[in-house]
């Protein structure tokens, strides 16, 4: 990979390359990173995003509407950088796959030599900047629902008896990263598999689904891990560009409710469960007189 790509990777020092991918869209990757990118802000870290969802752009937007909120509403808040990519990405959607991986290898250089913490969005499909970011991550974050629809691109199933066939094509795209990866410079790549949006009550589609992927879990080696339920106030902040990690006495565009302080709690508990650092410790965390206020 010459003076690019993972190179940079290896003289980079501590930082760390968060990937969140799955070739099916509508599984919450975006969401999840916003998430997971200002609770790593709160701690803190300097935090970069590259945003490879290169029509929709929404973790883009997310910071791009963070920016004006706290301006307009004269807030101090941690701000996330974004390397150069491209002066319109979406360009790059039909470009050359020798340019696009170019253009990411640029951006990811330009990220790696400021900041802590690199988190990508890809898009719910197969691209040369998606599968090159792979081949870079640290940690690969795969948000799925509680569904044999998501399931399918993590495995195929047997359509009489639900018997876990063979992994499916995520799953070796995820398999080719980590090979390349080896062979580069010998560094393995941890895979989480995030259950987002489980409902709150057993079924028994859920339970064939967890049988399923804890069975793909062993043979093709991610991890599990709870991921976000599918709450209001996950949407509701988007258009300010905030998370419930940045809720406080000072900053609360919307009403603070008990699921508010609920959803602050699950989102501490993923950051727990991936080993990111002082992940008890987000900041702007309702206290225990807040919680006593909201129940009032």
């Amino acid at each position: 990979m010459g003076v690019t790509g993972l190179a940079f990777k290896q003289a980079s020092g501590p930082a760390r390359i968060l990937v969140f991918g799955n070739e099916k869209g509508g599984a919450g990757k975006s969401t999840v990173a916003m998430h997971i990118a200002v609770a790593l802000l709160h701690q803190g870290k300097s935090v970069a995003f590259i945003d490879l969802d290169l029509r929709q752009r929404s973790l883009a937007r997310f910071f791009s509407n963070r920016k004006a909120w706290t301006e307009a509403n004269q807030k101090t808040l941690p701000q996330a950088f974004e390397p150069f990519l491209h002066e319109t990405p979406a360009k790059l959607v039909d470009a050359p796959e020798d340019v696009a991986v170019a253009a990411f290898d640029r951006a990811l250089g330009e990220a790696l030599a400021t900041c802590d913490m690199i988190v990508i969005d890809t898009p719910g499909g197969d691209s040369a900047m998606s599968r090159r970011a792979h081949m870079c991550a640290d940690l690969i974050l795969t948000p799925m629902n509680d569904s044999f629809i998501d399931f399918d691109l993590l495995g195929q199933v047997d359509p009489v008896t639900l018997d876990l066939k063979r992994p499916s094509i995520y799953s070796e795209t995820v398999w080719n990263a980590r090979k390349h990866r080896a062979i580069e410079n010998g560094q393995s790549i941890d895979w989480v598999v995030l259950r987002n949006r489980l409902a709150t009550t057993e079924a028994r589609n859920r339970k064939r689904v967890d049988e399923r992927v804890a069975a793909l879990s062993k043979r093709v080696g991610f991890r599990v891990s709870a991921g976000l339920r599918d709450r209001v106030i996950y949407r509701e902040l988007f258009p300010f560009g905030l998370t419930v990690a940045d809720l406080s006495s000072d900053v609360r565009p919307v009403a603070v409710s008990l699921a508010h302080v609920a959803a602050r709690q699950e989102l501490r508990s993923v950051m727990i469960e991936l080993n990111l650092e002082q992940g008890a410790q987000i900041a702007g965390a309702v206290d225990e007189d807040e919680r006593e206020r909201v129940q009032a």
